[in-house]
């Protein structure tokens, strides 16, 4: 897998933050002592200060702004852990940049023009993420959710279970013996070559046809409740089904839509304002002569 070089250079720096014995600590599974815990502080929260470098603070408010960095983001370190390296990893920014300065690394002009892009790209992603909170509201998702689920058509689906087995003679003698009687999840428990269903008598739960491989979905919603099939070849086997329920798929619940109701508000927010400033833009596009070869106006 590649690594972006932001994400290379914000988990270098998390990583020479630390002692060696604290990456062995991690490793096991086990934190590194806590560091003292800072006097109470009687600024504003974000302004408290958690380091100092050469006499430089460094803030609550700066930790956060990391904390938020996509290329720092440690999911699989507990909060206390993860704070520490990122409050090291600030310590060596500080370090680094300073160097960086008195090596004159900012006169160069591509450095102007990678400042410049990313104070662009950091002003797009604030305003983006400031429309589409204004965008996320209780009123907006319910009301999106109302009409979405008002049109939606119920889809059929049941509730089966199969016996997998490898040839058509075994799915025979098993189709023989359930519909002679025997009870169908005591024979998938015995016979069934599916390590998903076997050890729940065969059960599939509920399905809708689009979600079975076309030979079996065919065969089982041509069944009502208590039919068992004749033997049906898939992919994977020969199956016995037996259908035990159908019924119409009962719409999600607001509750369990509301995190895809909200995320899909947030990307149309994002998405009409871009759409709205490029057709309220004069756009030119030049080749690599310098010649127009693209004009749109507003």
């Amino acid at each position: 897998m590649s690594v972006s070089p932001s994400l290379r250079r914000g988990v270098l720096a998390l990583g020479v933050a630390l002692p060696l014995t604290a990456g062995v600590a991690f490793a096991q599974g086990t934190a590194p002592a806590a560091a003292p815990a800072a006097p109470a502080a009687t600024a504003p929260a974000g302004n408290k200060v958690v380091a100092r470098v050469n006499g430089q603070d460094i803030t609550e408010a700066d930790l956060a702004v990391a904390a938020s960095d996509p290329a720092l983001q440690l999911p699989s370190i507990p909060e206390e852990q993860k704070r520490e390296l990122l409050i090291s990893y600030l310590i060596d920014l500080k370090l680094g940049a300073k160097a960086a300065e008195t090596a004159k690394v900012g006169d160069n002009p591509d450095f102007a023009r990678k400042l410049a892009y990313n104070r662009d790209k950091t002003l797009l992603d604030e305003y983006l993420d400031q429309e589409a909170r204004k965008a996320v509201t209780p009123e907006a998702a319910k009301k999106l959710y109302d009409e979405t689920a008002k049109n939606m058509t119920p889809e059929e689906e049941v509730h089966a279970r199969h016996i997998l087995v490898d040839n058509e003679e075994d799915a025979k003698k098993a189709a023989a013996r359930v519909k002679g009687g025997e009870d169908f999840a005591k024979v998938a428990g015995e016979l069934s070559k599916d390590p998903g269903s076997k050890t729940d008598g065969g059960d599939l739960g509920f399905f809708t046809k689009d979600r079975m491989v076309e030979p079996f979905a065919e065969a089982a919603f041509k069944l009502k409740p208590g039919e068992i099939s004749d033997p049906v070849k898939s992919q994977f086997g020969w199956h016995v089904i037996k259908v035990e329920e159908r019924r119409a798929k009962p719409v999600p619940s607001f509750d369990e839509m509301k995190d895809q109701v909200n995320a899909y508000l947030e990307r149309k927010a994002q998405q009409d304002l871009i759409v709205g400033l490029r057709k309220d833009a004069k756009i030119e596009k030049l080749d690599d002569k310098g010649n127009l070869v693209e004009q749109k106006k507003p």
